[in-house]
């Protein structure tokens, strides 16, 4: 089980990199939100679909 889950966190981390995300900043943002962000908007965090947090709050302003 473990190396199931090892291949699915690797498999998130590199398709940061190849959306030209930094890894940390997106899994840092993604665990902060995910417990307020509506369930069914959850496509949202995704690397190819991500918008930082600090860019929403830009927008808003």
């Amino acid at each position: 089980r473990g190396g199931r889950r090892a291949a699915a966190m690797y498999s998130l981390i590199v398709t940061a990199k190849m959306n030209g995300i930094d890894p940390q900043a997106w899994l840092a943002d993604v665990l902060a939100r995910i417990a307020s962000h509506p369930a069914h908007r959850l496509d949202e965090l995704l690397p190819w679909k991500w918008t930082p947090a600090s860019a929403l709050s830009a927008r808003a302003a």
